[in-house]
């Protein structure tokens, strides 16, 4: 389990003390003193090369104590771009042994920090990360994380020499599976502790999942047998080091300090303010992680909890985990005090992108999306060529029933332009009340990973003023949650909301239709429906008057249709999948048209073109739909499976 004893990370503003240095170091560094100085040369090696060059250099110093803060967010969108490489699977826990059996050569040194090699430099006024290790002592344990999360935080890792005797702090020891075995090691002769390591390796984690982290799962199943039987064979050769990394005395205090230490650190939980990020482990047999998330949870004033049930104790060295994008899914990542959902936003990674792709590539076959776009001369392209790659864009379009369209319209975006949507939805989707009730990663933690965030106006002014490519759906809630029989009516406001603002920063607004819904499900349950059925119609109505009564709804200044936001989940009866059609109508230019910021007539002149254009573009897809002799999944899959070209199945005309 990672708690708060063991990581934790820090906003610039601790970091601005007036004695503290940040420092983007490149080697292990010593932090007892002012002056940072090498550790001896034989000390640590990474990848079998020494990482010091002299015994002492002087380190640079990066000063971020003031000004040019709005600089710095720009040079921070100007060095990340959509799909970065976050260097996960390039380290493993091989690594991790490799660099410990080196790091813990004994040096006489007190405790010390220090930066890992791949992690950094990091971006400028990126938050301090403060990594306390467990019980190996090493700070090694973020090896497979040290290169995302140093991009984007200044990593610090806490190193503790194998003999040293420095205290620390625990929560969870009285209920640990460890504390039977200290009569026992106490007991036990020096000479078979070699064997301890092995069984400490069965309690600690799980060896299929750590041996899995560079492989691609997407790989061909006799590869992936062969690669993970080759790493598991690699692991087991290093196996024998843990008895160098905690010898039999170092194990032994340790387990007793915990003893100790854990009532310590229980007496003071109420006195934590501080945001709190858990993530604790399913099968850890080394200690009780699920229910002592839960009591931190419930000690601590502001903790959430992200729970993964098939993961062991070293949940940081195994498959699947992805530090940095926890954080992100969460809402944790920030420069300042509160979280700012648009500056504060990191894009999403390759191996995040990956992932999403692997998850929902069921989906992605179900709908089989086409995406056509129409070019500056008019012309209907298959692609997304036409959405200009330059921002601020304004994409507005219909929304089809539940959102169903918005999973592969962002990720085709990312996939052919490397274009980033931040999308706008409704407020109750990043409410708790909306989690995973297991704690688990959830499709909210997708929409923050994704760039969601909720709908308002400061939120649109932002990513306007970033040139930021928002997806925007004026017809809302009502829209995708429309009544049977509203299937493709656009259901809009009468007021231009958007036209004004995307003017004043001079956007370009691509009006786009999506059609499909109809031939992948038909809706047979509406909310007329659902709320004349006894005890399902009281759970909608209570739903909505606690969503009225937390500020979670919108449009309640109206008297329009589309302020008729009910939420509700609608009944659907599934069909042989179809699919979606996606046209991106001619872009239109706000740049230099101030008439539209003064003038509301003008204004809503536009909107009404492209209200319009929204209709056109549905209907040009329901007609040109009929001629797809790829409509069908059936039809795809065939497709694919004699076609040499897997990923763009044909349509009509393209």
């Amino acid at each position: 389990m990672v708690s708060l004893p063991q990581n934790f990370w820090a906003a610039p503003h601790f970091a601005r003390h007036p004695g503290y240095k940040p420092q983007c170091i490149s080697r292990i560094t010593c932090l007892a003193s002012r002056d940072s100085t090498f550790l001896p040369s034989d000390s640590v090696k990474v990848n079998g090369v020494s990482s010091i060059e002299e015994k002492e250099k002087s380190i640079p110093v990066v000063d971020v104590q003031n000004d040019h803060l709005d600089k710095s967010k720009e040079d921070m969108r100007n060095k990340l771009e959509p799909l970065w490489d976050d260097g996960y699977g390039t380290q493993t826990v091989k690594d991790y042994l490799e660099i410990g059996l080196e790091i813990i050569k004994p040096d006489g040194g007190p405790p010390r920090w220090f930066t890992p090699i791949s992690a950094g430099p990091p971006l400028q006024e990126s938050p301090l990360l403060l990594f306390l290790p467990g019980t190996d002592g090493t700070g090694m344990g973020l090896v497979l994380h040290e290169k995302a999360l140093g991009k984007v935080f200044q990593v610090w890792c806490l190193h503790i020499p194998v003999y040293d005797r420095t205290p620390f702090d625990a929560t969870s020891f009285g209920k640990s599976q460890l504390q039977p075995l200290l009569p026992l090691l106490e007991s036990l002769p020096d000479e078979i502790h070699v064997m301890v390591p092995y069984l400490m390796s069965f309690i600690m984690g799980d060896p299929m999942k750590m041996a899995m982290v560079n492989i691609d799962s997407m790989l061909p199943p006799g590869q992936i047998i062969r690669r993970l039987s080759d790493n598991l064979t690699s692991l087991l050769a290093y196996l024998p080091g843990l008895a160098d990394i905690i010898p039999k005395e170092t194990l032994l205090w340790k387990l007793k300090l915990l003893r100790s230490a854990s009532s310590y650190s229980n007496s003071r939980l109420h006195a934590v303010n501080a945001e709190v990020l858990v993530i604790a482990s399913g099968k850890d047999n080394m200690f009780p992680s699920g229910d002592e998330a839960q009591r931190l949870a419930n000690s601590l004033r502001n903790c959430k909890v992200q729970y993964f049930k098939d993961n062991a104790h070293t949940i940081l060295l195994e498959d699947g985990i992805n530090l940095l994008s926890i954080i992100k899914g969460t809402s944790k990542y920030r420069r300042k005090k509160r979280h700012d959902p648009v500056m504060d936003f990191l894009l999403p990674t390759m191996s995040e992108f990956k992932n999403t792709i692997q998850d929902y590539s069921w989906y992605l076959n179900f709908t089989g999306p086409v995406m056509l776009s129409t070019l500056e001369n008019g012309k209907i392209v298959r692609g997304l060529a036409g959405v200009p790659r330059e921002g601020p864009v304004l994409l507005v379009g219909y929304h089809m029933l539940m959102g169903l369209d918005s999973i592969p319209l962002v990720l085709e975006c990312l996939r052919q332009r490397k274009i980033l949507l931040r999308g706008i939805a409704h407020p109750v989707l990043f409410t708790q009340r909306t989690e995973s009730r297991t704690n688990e990663s959830s499709f909210n933690d997708l929409l923050r990973l994704s760039g969601f965030m909720p709908v308002s106006a400061s939120n649109l002014f932002k990513l306007l003023a970033t040139k930021s490519h928002i997806l925007l759906y004026p017809g809302g809630a009502r829209e995708a949650l429309h009544r049977k029989g509203e299937e493709y009516k656009v259901i809009w406001p009468d007021q231009p909301e958007f036209i004004r603002m995307a003017a004043k920063f001079g956007a370009t607004i691509v009006p786009f239709g999506v059609v499909g819904e109809d031939d992948i499900a038909q809706l047979v349950l509406d909310y007329d429906d659902l709320k004349n059925i006894p005890i399902l119609g009281d759970g909608i109505r209570y739903y909505n008057e606690h969503a009225a009564r937390s500020g979670l709804t919108v449009r309640t200044d109206m008297d329009e249709e589309v302020a008729n936001q009910a939420l509700y989940l609608p009944g659907v009866l599934p069909k042989i999948p179809g699919r979606f059609y996606y046209l991106f109508g001619k872009p239109i230019h706000t740049k230099g048209r101030k008439d539209l910021v003064k003038d509301r007539e003008k204004a809503r002149e536009l909107y009404l073109q492209v209200k319009s254009e929204v209709q056109n573009n549905m209907n040009y897809l329901l007609k040109k739909r009929e001629e797809d002799p790829y409509r069908s999944v059936i039809d795809r899959t065939v497709h694919k499976a004699f076609s040499a070209t897997f990923d763009d199945v044909p349509t009509f005309d393209y």
